[in-house]
């Protein structure tokens, strides 16, 4: 059996980053190694069963970050594959991802001071929380079929500005050389673009519904869950917390899930148990059939309006116009007559691009009537050849077409497009279009195509052609910043790694201590690793006596680290070590 590898659209690539592997320190994949020895030892009685077989199958090994092309190989037979990505994407973008089969990953892991939470996206969060779990099918179904609904809500302007500032406040942190002015300044806009943001929109409700499935999901009974959360796998604290008579568990319910807004800085004070994937699949279409893209008509387009980034309207005819929408025309009853766009805009048909209607020919804006045609039985896009003829609509020839809502144009018919039998653009040249007394195209302005469609079955954010659309030429790749020079600390770090891969003496694990405690006398992680050979190796020494005291010390300078050594100590007592 032919296994395929899933790539990447050209046009999310631009929201991708190179791993470069070997730059990842010997602390980072400490940090990795307690999280996940952690995660394993804590959470593998508490956690669905397709989690502890779906590590290995997924390409994670608990003793060191996972290469992520790796990964995309060993996710093909569950039908994935893995990409890495550059921090926080849009919405839409990551949605996207997923409905193309593949799990967005960023490539950065959280700092041994965030070691047990990190609101930012990190490798131990994308990786070792949402890949297990995926080698479930129908979970694995849920999670395609989301991207495929998700990519097409639409948020508010306000939204996506608010995205903007979030991404820019993560990319100063990123840096590490933001002074704190501009920190602050970031943290000052991000609180001014949320307070901008007014009602739910859809995609803040999708959202809560992915955050509340795929990130803080529990699934059985609300006695006895477990969990399948990404983010509940990837946080010891939170993914023990379970248990807690503090967090209160809900029967899933779409309609409760959606209007339960969430705080990521916070611990959740209340989880949903789903009693089966099949009911989350449900439950997603349940919610979908209330979005725009399901929908259509003048309320959905104004959701596209007030978006004020790209969308896509259908048509009843199937056609597509995908751009950025500036307004509408509606009749007495609401219903949408004239729709116009600004800047760049394609025509679509079947998610593929018209010949000759990509955003250079568009590249100004698109506007054309909506509706049936006066004193028609039968819709436009409907018409045969003959019954085009006989109303006049004949290329080479000029026509006038009134609409019902009192639209009328009339021009030389230079062209017909057809798909799939039906009419869907037709074009004039020295072409006028009025409604009643206001002029909404003018013959000196061009080529008038018009689209065909009695009315907008579809509004959903984003290009259908996605790749026609944001034509992303490939980027030459980032350059690799090199092999990182070690610190004292990092190569502590690595000869304790050595030591337990490869075998080493109590003698070198003491001269490492003593080392440790002229550079870093307050690191307990180190510590905590050297505990864990000498308790496998079954050695009872002064020098097991002394790295104890150490973290007893340790103990009591920080509650945190309190928590942290008392976890370690125990996971050490009762896991047994793997090598590589």
């Amino acid at each position: 059996m032919t296994l395929t590898v899933q790539k990447v659209p050209k046009h999310l690539r631009k929201f991708t980053a190179e791993q470069h592997y070997d730059t990842y320190t010997p602390i980072n994949h400490a940090v990795w190694r307690y999280v996940m020895r952690q995660n394993h030892h804590t959470l593998k009685d508490l956690a669905h069963e397709a989690y502890t077989d779906g590590l290995k199958a997924s390409g994670i090994t608990i003793e060191q970050i996972p290469n992520v092309d790796e990964m995309n190989q060993a996710l093909a037979p569950f039908g994935w594959g893995a990409a890495t990505i550059d921090g926080f994407i849009p919405g839409v973008a990551f949605f996207e991802f997923q409905g193309n089969g593949i799990l967005p990953i960023a490539t950065e892991i959280r700092k041994l001071e965030n070691i047990q939470y990190t609101p930012a996206p990190d490798i131990i969060h994308e990786a070792a929380g949402h890949a297990p779990i995926l080698c479930d099918s129908k979970y694995s179904e849920y999670v395609k079929l989301f991207g495929e609904i998700g990519k097409k809500a639409i948020a508010t302007k306000e939204e996506h500005d608010h995205f903007d500032a979030v991404r820019h406040y993560s990319n100063l942190l990123e840096k590490g050389d933001a002074t704190e002015e501009e920190i602050q300044l970031a943290q000052q806009n991000i609180q001014e673009k949320e307070a901008a943001i007014k009602g739910v929109s859809e995609a803040e409700k999708i959202g809560r519904l992915y955050w509340w499935t795929v990130e803080y999901g529990l699934i059985g009974t609300v006695d006895k869950p477990r969990i399948y959360g990404a983010g509940l796998l990837s946080s010891v604290a939170e993914g023990s917390n379970i248990l807690s008579p503090d967090v209160e568990k809900r029967p899933f319910d779409v309609q409760d899930i959606v209007n339960t807004s969430f705080d990521i800085t916070k611990p959740q004070p209340q989880l949903f148990v789903c009693e089966s994937f099949e009911q989350l699949i449900e439950g997603l279409k349940e919610f979908a059939s209330e979005m725009a893209f399901m929908k259509g008509g003048a309320e959905s387009l104004d959701k596209a309006i007030q978006s004020e980034n790209v969308a896509t309207a259908v048509l009843s005819s199937g056609l597509q116009v995908s751009g950025v929408f500036a307004g509408r025309i509606t009749d007495s009853e609401g219903e949408i007559v004239y729709l116009k766009t600004s800047g760049s805009t394609n025509l679509a048909f079947d998610n593929q691009e018209l010949p000759g209607h990509g955003t250079d020919h568009h590249a100004d804006g698109f506007g054309s009537p909506v509706g049936p045609l006066k004193n028609m039985d039968k819709n436009l896009e409907d018409l045969s050849d003959s019954e085009l003829e006989n109303v006049g609509i004949v290329t080479g020839q000029r026509a006038t077409l009134e609409f019902e809502s009192g639209v009328t144009v009339s021009g030389s018919v230079t062209d017909i497009v057809r798909q799939n039998g039906k009419v869907v653009v037709v074009t004039f040249e020295d072409c006028r279009v009025t409604l009643d007394d206001q002029v909404l195209f003018e013959p000196e302005w061009g080529t008038f195509d018009m689209a065909v469609g009695t009315e907008i079955v579809s509004v959903f954010a984003g290009a259908a052609d996605g790749e026609a659309f944001h034509p992303n030429i490939d980027s030459e790749p980032a350059e690799s910043p090199g092999l990182p020079e070690l610190t004292p600390l990092e190569q502590l770090y690595q000869e304790v790694r050595n030591i337990r891969h490869n075998g080493g003496s109590e003698t070198e694990l003491a001269c490492v201590l003593d080392e440790l405690e002229k550079v870093a006398p307050n690191d307990w992680l180190l510590r905590i690793e050297i505990l864990e050979i000498l308790t496998a190796q079954g050695i009872s020494s002064d020098l097991l006596e002394k790295v104890e005291q150490e973290l007893e010390r340790i103990q009591t300078l920080d509650d945190e680290w309190n928590t942290l050594v008392e976890r370690g100590i125990n996971v050490a007592k009762h896991a047994p070590l793997i090598s590589e």
